[in-house]
Parts: structure tokens; sequence; C-alpha cells
């Protein structure tokens, strides 16, 4: 292909530009609480709204882990978990790198889905729910049967394959909502899971994801047996942002 010794000069579409460029604005810095999926919804972003275009080249691998702060490790496990999705490919060679795929993607349920004011009320609605139940829960004085709860869905959602994962996850949470003694909470929470996990159908299981999100689970249920509110609230909130960045990064 002729055009791309140029798009190795150029890696991002549209040259310069006054102020902060596009392709600034989203290669910045992630965070290191959910640096995988943050590198994933960033990528995502990039493509989608095609300050990378089809065909074209994403920045150097150096370049991108340095602009992003993230280890090239992360980098290529989230360019890894982007070309099995079908967003971009890998190519070697003296033009190679890894570019965007000519044709994206389209999530199943695309016109649901990618409706970002839905998408927004469901991930706050969650937020609230969620964080809430988690402080609500490490406030109480749990029972033997509370404690053997938690671990016990813990434990299960840890030994999940991929193919259990969901329903897995989705029991722990509900667990945490249970211990709160509160059923109207509990209902709720119910209710704000089923709404999330239809918008999770849509996208892929990445496995560093799931490894990540377990290690999480660990740190939410350590903190609630603690009866430290504070850090369940915060390690619940940090875990559920990561599931937002990769929704907002397939389904906006």
């Amino acid at each position: 292909m002729t055009a791309e010794p140029s798009r190795d000069a150029e890696p991002v579409r549209g040259g310069p530009v006054r102020g902060v460029s596009a392709g600034e604005a989203l290669f910045r810095p992630v965070r290191a609480g959910n640096a995988f999926e943050e590198t994933v919804e960033r990528l995502l972003q990039a493509v989608r709204l095609g300050v990378v275009g089809a065909g074209e080249r994403l920045p150097a691998e150096r370049e991108l882990a340095e602009r992003l702060g993230v280890s090239r490790v992360t980098l290529r496990e989230a360019i890894r978990a982007l070309a099995d999705a079908g967003y971009v490919v890998s190519r070697r060679g003296r033009y190679g790198g890894t570019f965007v795929t000519e044709s994206l993607p389209v999530p199943r349920a695309a016109g649901r889905a990618a409706n970002p004011d839905a998408l927004e009320d469901a991930l706050s609605l969650r937020h609230v729910l969620e964080t809430g139940a988690a402080e609500l829960a490490a406030a109480r004085s749990l029972t033997p049967a509370d404690r053997r709860h938690l671990t016990s869905t813990l434990a299960e959602a840890s030994a999940a394959g991929i193919d259990d994962y969901r329903r897995r996850d989705s029991r722990l949470h509900l667990a945490i909502a249970e211990v709160t003694a509160s059923g109207s909470l509990t209902t709720a929470v119910a209710d704000v899971r089923m709404r999330i996990n239809q918008l999770l159908d849509e996208i892929p299981l990445l496995e560093p994801n799931l490894e990540h999100s377990n290690v999480q689970h660990e740190a939410i249920v350590d903190a609630i047996l603690s009866g430290d509110s504070g850090a369940a609230r915060h390690a619940m909130a940090e875990h559920i942002e990561g599931t937002a960045s990769l929704l907002r990064g397939f389904l906006t």
C-alpha cells in the first residue's frame, strides 16, 4: 500500500491544529486504578471518533505507552483485546504496526446500547447504589452467616470460567447488597445490575479485565469484612469505574 509510509509519519488524522488536538486529548495519561480498562477506552474512542481513521496506523507502541502513562505490557494487552474484537489488526514489516480495520464491528444492539444518555443514566445509578451498598455493608455488624455468604460468593466469582463469569460476578454484587439487610436496596441493585448486564452482553469479555476485577472484588470484600466503610466505598467506586470505561469505549 503506497499510503502506508505517510501514516508512519502522521499517526493521527488531521495534522497540526491550534490548542489541544483530539489525539492529544484522547492519548493522555490514564489513572492507575484501571489502567487496562481506561487504555481500552481511550483507544476505542480514538478509533470510533475517527481520530485514527479506517486503515490508519495507531501511534508507535513506545510513544503511545508514554503518552497514556501505561506499561507496554498493559498497552499490548489492550491492543490484543481490540484485535480480538475486530477493531485493529497488526502488520509486520517495514511499514508495519497496529492499524484500524477498514470496517468496524457494530454492537448487536447498537440502537439501544449506543445511546449515551441511557448508558450514563445506568452507570450513574449503579455508582450511587453499589458504592452505597458497599459502604453500608461495611458499617454493619455482620453475622457469621453474612460473612460466609460474602466469602463463598467471592470464591465462586474468583474461580469462575469465562463462560460463567458474568453470572458469578452478578451474584457477588448482589451478596454485598444482601448483607446490608435492606430489601429495598437489594431490589434496586438487582434492577440496575440487569440493565448493566444487558449492556455488558454487547461487548467482549476481556480476560485482563476479569483478572483485574477479581483483585478488586477481593479488596471490596476485605474492606467490608474489616468494617472499613470508606475503603469499601472507594474500592467499589474504582471497580465499577473500570467497567464504565469499557462500556463507554465500546458502546458510545
